[in-house]
């Protein structure tokens, strides 16, 4: 066969191949992979050549090496002869602290925003929607600001305080209240806590199964929140009341630099800790009250008549049939809410709390490792976002529609 034979016969098959979809799909997946790759390879060489020029060390062996700084707020053991990585995993748990305090008190101001949103008082209406507008359109570190500066700022100084029934306290530095102390024999009760949980979640699915075998209901969250509280506090009475309550001590009289609370006595939240939960919390709030209510609205209205028709009250209709139908609408987006307010948590740096930020900064600004430190960032901050949204997807899935 002639070579012009072969070129005809050749030009067809490459026409064919340059027109085929998954072909053409292969070889660009290819060419994007190969430049991914040069584009990684070239900036992991460069940030190794640049580290080596700058004498800096590689790894996280400092996270080994003391910290030699203290913090104001930590959950476990930690001095300024602690290791960097306790002083990292401080400004974790501290960050964990914060977001869970946060989505708590805003998914429960968030849901009675939006219900309260549709209410049928014109007064109660328009002050959600007020609260709504104002606080959703006002920069969040501004609301930070706000806290931490104008409010938490300019209550009594550390010589005096202001008092709740005498128990709870508050002045410039912190607030005060009393911190229960644990003896021994109190495990017992933190025993008879997870066996009354289990047991909770246990009783759960069973009222689940009856309700949809006999149609009856069983005041299964009472119930188990009975179960939660009772539990534990029968062992308590049976072995002898092991845990105590520790008060505050303040020193009203003496030398006047020894006046206000000593030390050690009694819990304190700081007014960083309290300025960012309650800017993350109202801001988030404002948020999860627009996707509530879209949410309920989202449920057509003969859902509504058709349980007034049965003769149930209107705070059941809402609680057993317009909520599990909008639960629906609301996770998706809820999960979004969660997230963003775990991240804006970063913004603790701006009023000095020891978040995960603050410290790694310090950590970042006296080793120079500042590879590492960005990489723990990012890498915490995404397990956090992805442990979140798991959870939320798992429970979307369990309150999703099932076809029988």
């Amino acid at each position: 066969m002639s070579s012009d034979t072969q070129d005809r016969a050749g030009a067809p098959a490459r026409a064919s191949l340059l027109n085929d979809p998954k072909a053409r799909g292969l070889f660009y997946q290819i060419v994007v992979v190969v430049g991914l790759a040069l584009f990684f390879w070239f900036i992991v060489s460069n940030t190794i050549h640049n580290l080596q020029r700058l004498n800096i060390a590689s790894g996280f062996g400092f996270l080994e090496n003391t910290a030699g700084f203290g913090t104001s707020q930590s959950l476990i053991n930690y001095s300024e002869s602690s290791s960097y990585g306790d002083a990292i995993l401080v400004g974790l748990l501290n960050t964990i602290l914060v977001a869970v305090i946060g989505i708590f008190f805003a998914t429960l101001l968030g849901f009675l925003i939006g219900v309260a949103r549709l209410s049928n008082n014109w007064i109660i209406s328009k002050l959600a929607y007020c609260y709504v507008e104002l606080l959703r359109n006002v920069p969040l570190l501004l609301q930070i600001f706000f806290w931490y500066f104008a409010v938490l700022r300019s209550i009594p100084g550390k010589r005096e305080k202001w008092s709740l029934f005498d128990t709870f306290h508050l002045n410039i530095v912190g607030l005060r209240g009393p911190a229960p102390i644990f003896e021994p024999g109190s495990q017992f009760m933190f025993y008879a806590l997870i066996v009354a949980i289990g047991a909770a979640f246990g009783l759960s699915r069973w009222a689940r199964k009856r309700q949809d075998a006999t149609g009856q209901q069983f005041p299964s969250f009472w119930a188990g929140l009975g179960l939660i509280i009772g539990l534990p506090t029968v062992v308590c009475l049976l072995t002898g009341v092991p845990v105590h309550l520790e008060y505050p001590v303040f020193n009203e009289t003496g030398p006047i630099l020894k006046r206000g609370f000593e030390l050690g006595t009694g819990f304190n939240l700081i007014p960083e800790l309290l300025a960012l939960v309650l800017a993350l919390s109202l801001y988030t709030a404002a948020f999860i009250a627009e996707i509530v209510r879209a949410g309920i609205q989202a449920v057509s209205h003969g859902q509504t008549e058709a349980a007034q028709a049965l003769g149930i009250r209107q705070g059941l209709t809402l609680r057993l049939v317009v909520i599990p139908q909008a639960m629906r609408v609301i996770i998706p987006p809820l999960t979004s809410q969660f997230l963003n307010l775990t991240k804006n948590s970063s913004l603790a740096v701006a009023i000095g709390f020891p978040d995960l930020v603050s410290m790694g900064g310090t950590v970042l600004n006296q080793t120079g490792q500042a590879l590492e430190v960005i990489a723990i960032w990012m890498a915490v901050y995404l397990s956090l976002s992805l442990l979140t949204s798991a959870f939320m997807n798992w429970y979307n899935q369990r309150m999703a529609l099932v076809e029988r």
